[in-house]
């Protein structure tokens, strides 16, 4: 399976200044081509190139010749998601580098990289698992400008196990007020990262009243603290819930909750809750740390899970008294909400099995990461 490996460069303030030019240099190429490409319909990256290499070279003559080839290559990336419009580039939109415009040195923590300024031999740092991952480095890695520093997100492979044999499975729910349930009874308060969105909320609303320099600055700074603590939340989540089943011997269902935020008719005063909601990210991190233990994992359908008695069967909106409570109404059986979807995701899954396969190939480990990635080419 493929991780990324995120590393930090120690450039210098020439260095980045480089960088910043290559980087805008590089994404107006990748407009020039853009419109191109839009203009005469040619999207497939052999025919760009063949369109427009030589005239590219011309046009932006400071960049070698590699980067001219890896920028039609972007570009085309990009248009085989959407042909309906033009595409433009920001200026600071990573970059990829491939081994010809890119080499690394791990013995010294550095990196050759091409720039329009020529070769820069830069120094990097990174933790111990960043560095562990180095060693299987595949294909392109991409620059990034993010809060003024420079970064190298780097496609690494890793050896992924086969998945264990299992009995049973563990039923996860994923919500809100309750980040994650399981289908054992132990669950997850939501309570503190729902306090920190709400007081950072009402200080983004003052700060967006005043509109002056500083309290920008204080936008990006609440907005990374915010980023911060919810990524390291889920961290800790799927990796508690990863361990379990793998010290059980159990698979792990979740729900399938692609596209929720359009099915799901919310009110005014919960709408804020649910786009805020980081479901995404906690699965992608569920499913990543699941396949590198060896874990399957299950995806069933969500419908009415929470409505669901499973007991005696019974499906009816009045199971639900409240957030927190199931009871149901034909056989009286009553649980904690959350817990009793987990149990009914659990038995959904179980009959599931047979689909198994199927259904974790839909959900490479890395898909969510290199979408994100994707979208800072843009």
């Amino acid at each position: 399976m493929k991780l990324v490996a995120q590393i930090a460069l120690k450039t210098t303030p020439e260095q980045t200044d480089a960088l910043i030019r290559t980087m805008h240099i590089t994404n107006a190429a990748c407009d020039w081509l853009s419109n191109v490409a839009f203009d005469r319909r040619v999207f497939n990256k052999f025919g760009l190139q063949q369109a427009t290499y030589q005239d590219c070279r011309a046009q932006f003559s400071m960049l070698s010749s590699q980067v001219v080839i890896r920028c039609v290559a972007k570009v085309a990336a990009s248009y085989a998601v959407d042909r309906d419009e033009k595409h433009a580039f920001k200026p600071l939109g990573a970059i990829a580098y491939d081994a010809r415009i890119l080499s690394f040195k791990p013995d010294q923590s550095s990196i050759s990289i091409w720039t329009v300024d020529g070769r820069q031999t830069i120094e990097f740092v990174c933790g111990e698992r960043q560095r562990e991952l180095l060693q299987g480095k595949r294909g392109e890695s991409d620059l990034c400008q993010i809060d003024g520093r420079m970064y190298l997100f780097v496609t690494c492979e890793v050896k992924q196990p086969t998945p264990a044999d299992v009995s049973d499975v563990i039923g996860v729910d994923l919500g809100i007020t309750t980040i994650a349930a399981d289908s054992d009874g132990e669950r997850f308060s939501g309570d503190k990262i729902n306090d920190l969105r709400r007081k950072y909320r009402h200080k983004r609303q003052r700060l967006q009243k005043k509109g002056t320099k500083n309290a920008k600055r204080k936008l990006r700074q609440i907005r990374r603290r915010e980023s911060r603590f919810s990524k390291h939340t889920n961290h800790v989540i799927s990796k508690q819930v990863v361990k379990k089943a793998h010290s059980t011997g159990r698979a792990i269902a979740l729900e399938e909750l692609t596209g929720i935020r359009n099915r799901v008719k919310a009110g005014r005063r919960q709408r804020t809750k649910l786009h805020s909601w980081a479901f995404a990210d906690l699965k992608a991190k569920i499913v990543y740390k699941a396949a590198l233990a060896g874990v399957p994992v299950i995806f069933v359908d969500p419908r009415y899970t929470s409505q669901t008695c499973p007991t005696c069967g019974c499906v009816d909106k009045r199971n639900r008294p409240s957030q927190a409570i199931f009871r149901c109404i034909q056989c009286g059986h009553a649980d904690h909400a959350d817990t009793n979807a987990a149990r009914n995701i659990r038995v959904r899954a179980a009959v599931n099995r047979p689909m198994e396969s199927q259904i974790v190939s839909r959900h490479d480990a890395s898909g969510d990461f290199q979408s994100q990635v994707q979208s800072l080419r843009l």
